[in-house]
């Protein structure tokens, strides 16, 4: 008999999850409060970041630090009021960050990135979606030779040890790319291996339809209502109860609460993010995503408009938007390149879900049966969908993975003292 799967949270990674258990022939229903791609995956720079290969570490220089503190950056801020309830994950996450930590958690997450565009090729070629996508990389610019000297002798690194290919920009190079950014760079580097994403929304709804054109199914529902429900589980949805043989927890920086309400105590913190749609004035154009690296903001050229996004904030899931990232980070964008006016009635706003140790959870509930999580991709959310939804579907089905995914397991974090209760 065909076996039922269930994924609950419709973002980029839990699509592409359902995707792969489908091929796999799986019944798959896939469940979510709101539309698919509606929340996290909505709001990125849009890049399948190949060249990704080392996550987001917390700075360990002392000077940025106390920089930090006054907490008037573009690319960090905090909630004071938050700091009590994620000082214990902060401080995991600053350990972890040492330069010897994050050298080796570094060479254990490559496998996810180093496979990210060929299995976003797999899925955007499936699913029609070609015209959403760009191949030309992204470019990152410096204002000062030390901090672009610094980066080019990382990015000869990862070159040599990941095989991620790059150019160098010289000051030149950047006007004649980039002829309507008005500030002289002091140079730059263009990863080659990133593709980029003209409509991050648009393209999971095209994996969704793909799901769908397979034989699955999106329903909505709420993920507290799961529980087990003799060797399975069981939900409540909008077309009434569902049961199945497997459930996957696919719910981004909603899965610490699910996954507690199980008895698990995961780390899970909150990197909040803004964005915001610019006109271009005149007959500028900004041909390339642009990540201006000492101020800690990126330009996107993408469909809508102009995208700006902003660094990470630091806050309570649930605490009202406090956007001033995004008006520090128009300020000094309009000093580069000529914005136009807002496109958007307001910023949006998203939350990356982010473990201390910068990687995913990808694996087996180590106390529940047919219980699989698939969370924490952190700033990497839309490169990793595809490859955590392949490894993922591989596990369930029994196949072995077709890369070694034990550095992701959910068992390296301890569980709650207290039992799970059967709901």
């Amino acid at each position: 008999m065909t076996k039922n799967a269930i994924v609950l949270g419709a973002g980029i990674v839990g699509v592409s999850t359902a995707i792969h258990l489908q091929r796999r022939g799986r019944q798959v229903t896939l469940i979510d409060r709101k539309d698919p791609g509606s929340e996290t995956s909505f709001g990125n720079a849009g890049l399948i970041q190949r060249e990704g290969v080392a996550p987001y570490g917390f700075p360990q220089q002392l000077g940025l630090l106390l920089r930090y503190v006054l907490n008037n950056e573009i690319d960090a801020h905090y909630h004071l009021s938050a700091l009590p309830s994620q000082l214990a994950f902060l401080a995991r996450y600053w350990w972890n960050s040492n330069a010897r930590r994050h050298a080796v958690i570094t060479r254990a997450y490559a496998p996810l990135i180093e496979n990210s565009v060929a299995e976003h090729k797999d899925l955007i070629e499936a699913s029609q979606a070609q015209a959403l996508i760009r191949k030309d990389g992204w470019m990152k610019i410096f204002r000062t030779e030390a901090t672009r000297d610094e980066a080019l002798a990382e990015a000869a690194l990862w070159q040599s040890e990941f095989g991620v290919t790059y150019d160098s920009l010289t000051s030149a190079d950047i006007a004649r790319i980039e002829p309507d950014i008005t500030v002289r760079f002091a140079g730059g580097i263009r990863w080659r291996d990133p593709w980029s994403v003209l409509d991050p929304h648009a393209l999971t709804a095209a994996y969704r339809r793909y799901f769908e054109s397979l034989g699955g199914r999106f329903v909505t529902g709420d993920a507290a209502s799961l529980g087990q429900f003799g060797a399975g589980w069981k939900i409540m949805t909008g077309e009434g109860p569902l049961e199945a043989d497997d459930a996957v927890l696919a719910l981004g920086p909603w899965a610490a609460v699910a996954t507690r309400r199980l008895g698990y105590s995961f780390p899970l913190g909150v990197k909040r993010g803004y964005h915001m749609h610019y006109a271009a004035k005149g007959n500028a154009v900004l041909n390339n995503w642009v990540l201006d690296a000492e101020r800690g903001y990126l330009l996107a050229p993408m469909n809508r408009g102009i995208r700006l996004t902003t660094g990470a904030e630091f806050a309570t899931l649930d605490a009202p938007k406090t956007p001033v990232q995004l008006d520090r980070a128009e300020a000094v964008a309009r000093t580069i390149f000529p914005l136009g006016g807002r496109l958007d009635p307001e910023p949006w706003m998203g939350a990356r879900p982010c473990t201390p140790d910068m990687m995913p959870v990808i694996g087996k509930a180590p106390r529940h049966q047919g219980l699989w999580f698939a969370f924490g991709h952190a700033h990497h959310g839309l490169t990793l969908g595809p490859v955590t939804g392949r490894v993922l579907a591989e596990l369930i089905t029994g196949e072995t993975p077709f890369i070694d995914i034990a550095a992701y397991s959910p068992q390296r974090f301890k569980p709650l003292r207290r039992g799970w209760r059967e709901l």
